[in-house]
């Protein structure tokens, strides 16, 4: 009989080996929806461990962005982070959870905590000054993960 391809090739990450890919991969994909349409966003973002957030912030370049439309009409989330050096050895997280904007008072935790870990193209630096800088978080409910060590 043939093994199961879930029960050897798939296994479930440990909360601290979960924890490890958040801190050190820092870009991933949020996964908005707006009235049953979806949109699906590459971003860096900042893990806060100690708070069960993930931060992100949204450089709007002119009058209207598209992530930030989707985002306000965004009540729950997902965001999908992951390392893949090849076929025989992956890892990924998805964590599910309210989206929010970020709290004036905030800022100051969300810049440290960006810091840390958010991987920033050099394309920020080159472009035209933002109209807003925009904090969004996402309130973690529930995470998960899966990997394969060869």
């Amino acid at each position: 009989m043939a093994p199961d391809f879930a029960e050897h090739n798939r296994i479930e990450m440990p909360s601290e080996e979960i924890d490890r890919l958040l801190r050190e991969e820092g870009v991933g994909v949020l996964s908005l929806a707006d009235d049953g349409v979806a949109y699906g966003i590459p971003l860096s973002f900042g893990y806060d461990a100690d708070r069960g957030r993930l931060y992100f912030v949204f450089l709007r370049p002119g009058e209207s962005s598209k992530k930030t439309e989707f985002a306000e009409r965004t009540a729950r989330s997902s965001f999908a982070v992951w390392n893949a050096p090849s076929r025989d050895e992956w890892e990924s997280v998805v964590v599910d959870g309210e989206l929010r904007r970020v709290d004036d008072g905030d800022w100051d935790r969300v810049h440290d905590v960006l810091e840390d870990n958010a991987w920033y193209p050099t394309l920020f630096s080159e472009t035209e000054p933002m109209q807003d800088i925009l904090g969004w978080e996402l309130r973690i409910d529930s995470r998960s993960g899966l990997q394969r060590r060869a």
